[in-house]
Parts: C-alpha cells; structure tokens; sequence
C-alpha cells in the first residue's frame, strides 16, 4: 500500500458482484433487468458476449449524458455481467499521481475501475492513465535531479469505465483512448412507468398502473428522479390513501411537491419566468440566469437545461437562453408574447 494512500476515501466499500447488493437496491442488477438505452443495451450485451467469448477483459468505456439516467447502475452491471470486481471513485477524489497508483497497483485481471465524473480528472492523474489504458503500464520517476531514475510497472489488463456529463471537457488524447463509447438518452415516459412499476415491486408498495404513469410522466425523463419521486409519493399514499398508490394520490401528492404535471419544479418555473418577464423572452446569459435563479450555472446547463430544451421549452444561441411559445403558453404567459 503507497503511503498517504487513503483507500475508504477513494474506494466503494462494496465489490460490486450482483450477488452482494442489498436486496433493497432499486438498481437492476442484469443488463436484462435494465430499462430503456435500447441500442446501448443492445450493443453493450453484444460487446460483453464477445469478450467472454474471447476471455479478454471489455474495451474501455466511456458513458456520457445527462445526470441520473444509469451511467453507474451500467458499470456495475458490465462487472457483474462480467464476473469480476468493481473498483469505484471519482475524479475529484483522485487528487494526486499517486491515488491513482495505488488503485491500479490494487486491480485483479479483468477487474472493472470506474471513474464517476472523469472530467474532473486532474491532468497529471490523466497523463498516468495514458499508457495504463493503452499498453497496462506506468512508469514512476524515483529520485531527482541527475540520480533519477524511472521504474515501469506492469498491470493486469483491465476495463476502465468512465462517466461524464460533459464528454466534451475530456481531452482528444483521453477521449480516444476509450474504445466503447455510448450517450445515454433521456427516458421515455413508458419507459419510466415500466421502472416506477419494478421500484414499487421492490418496496412492496401497491402502486396501479395511472399511478405509476403520473409518477413517470413528472420525473424529467430521468429514472433517479421517478424513484424519489416515488419515495415522496410513498409518505402521502400511507397517510392519505391506506398506502395505495394510484394516479389521484400520485397527483395530489406532486402538487403538493411543487412538481407540476411536466414536472418542471420551482426553479424551472423561475428560470422561465425571469426569461419571459425580465428579458421579454431571451435571448439571456447562462450567467446572468443562474444569477437570477440562485442556482450555479454549471447546475442550470447540466441538470435544468437538457429536460428544458427535450420539451421544447427553451432554445439555446450563440447570444443566449430564449423561452419558446411553447414555455409562455404553459407558465400562462402568452399575453405578454404577444407584446413581444
């Protein structure tokens, strides 16, 4: 173990081997269990068949896309669906050269390493990764000065997962070195209904099939967000409805959430009305935005924006965020377009 090496800090404290998750997990835990992503769930079970077939370890993979649609629950699947371990961290955790050392020094043959927010890599830690991606190697410099001298250490071959939400930070080099790379898409609201259904079956709720699209149909096209919902939703079933959930429970219970029936939620609301009113529809700064909002516009591009501008209710130029009929008609607004 290197020295000043903090492995709580970097690691998971679970492998991540189907098996070994808690039976309460709302995560699926096969790639046949999971939901939605159509044609990566396709391609991914063909690449997983292959490298079984051929007993190598998968090509690295990267997954991007917007926050809360599977990226890690994937990476824990492909280790399971592998049969091997699963090492997780993040790239704000990996602050130093030697953090990434020491967990790759620490990795099995065939062993899955997943890096959440891998943008956030630090470039010396990326430059390691270089030749330990490509060719299962690294080397260290010992010493300084004229006594220095660099020791090579060899590595099992192993599957480097990477999530991002902002692919486009990643430098060509990095990007490049990943062989498997796929965008996860905002879901349907079938798809969510479906993921509502098998989360409430997980939690022996009764829960009817409206109830369970009204839950769907509010949740952003994100499942993190159908299952908080559907958590939420649980409290005022049990005190309200006997604890059953169907589609009026399900409404009265979101309303009173301040999620409305597109689920936009209150600063979604504030985002376009400050748009609509203070600057008569756009276009306005992301800047400017968070400013009014109160919200980092990190957190209005990654997390407000993509449902915004999905539903059509925001549009994105070189000059600005401007609101769309679409938005004036449903904040109630249309009067003021019409004085636009």
């Amino acid at each position: 173990m290197m020295e000043g090496f903090d492995e709580e800090r970097l690691l998971s404290a679970k492998t991540m081997r189907s098996e070994q998750q808690s039976e309460t997990s709302l995560r699926p835990h096969r790639l046949e269990d999971y939901v939605g992503q159509e044609s990566v769930r396709e391609n991914l079970s063909v690449c997983i068949d292959a490298a079984k077939a051929r007993k190598e370890p998968l090509d690295h993979i990267l997954l991007y896309g917007p926050p809360g649609l599977g990226k890690t629950t994937l990476a824990n699947i492909i280790a399971s669906e592998m049969g091997v371990s699963i090492r997780v961290t993040s790239g704000p955790a990996l602050e130093k050269t030697g953090d990434i050392v020491a967990i790759l020094t620490n990795l099995q043959e065939g062993d899955v390493l997943f890096i959440d927010e891998i943008h956030r890599l630090s470039h010396t830690v990326e430059e390691v990764l270089y030749p330990a991606m490509e060719d299962f190697e690294f080397d260290i410099i010992i010493g300084k000065g004229p006594s220095a001298r660099s020791i090579r250490f060899d590595l099992p071959r192993f599957t480097l997962i990477g999530a991002t939400t902002r692919s486009g930070q990643l430098a060509a080099p990095f990007r490049d070195r990943f062989g498997i790379l796929f965008r996860l898409e905002l879901y349907t609201t079938a798809e969510l209904a479906r993921i509502v259904a098998r989360s409430a079956g997980i939690l022996s709720l009764d829960i009817t099939p409206d109830g369970a699209a009204e839950i769907a149909s509010r949740s952003r096209g994100t499942p993190r967000i159908a299952n908080r919902l559907l958590k939420r939703v649980r409290d005022f079933a049990q005190i309200m409805n006997d604890g059953v959930i169907d589609r009026q429970t399900a409404r009265s219970a979101l309303q009173r959430l301040d999620v409305d029936e597109l689920g936009l939620d209150g600063v979604d609301r504030r985002m376009l009305e400050a748009i609509i009113r203070s600057f008569n529809g756009g276009p306005v700064g992301l800047e400017t935005l968070a400013a009014l909002t109160g919200e980092e516009a990190v957190t209005i591009e990654d997390v407000y924006e993509p449902y915004l501008m999905q539903i059509g209710f925001l549009s994105r130029t070189p000059r600005g965020r401007c609101a769309t009929p679409a938005a004036y008609k449903h904040m109630g607004l249309e009067h003021l377009m019409k004085k636009k």
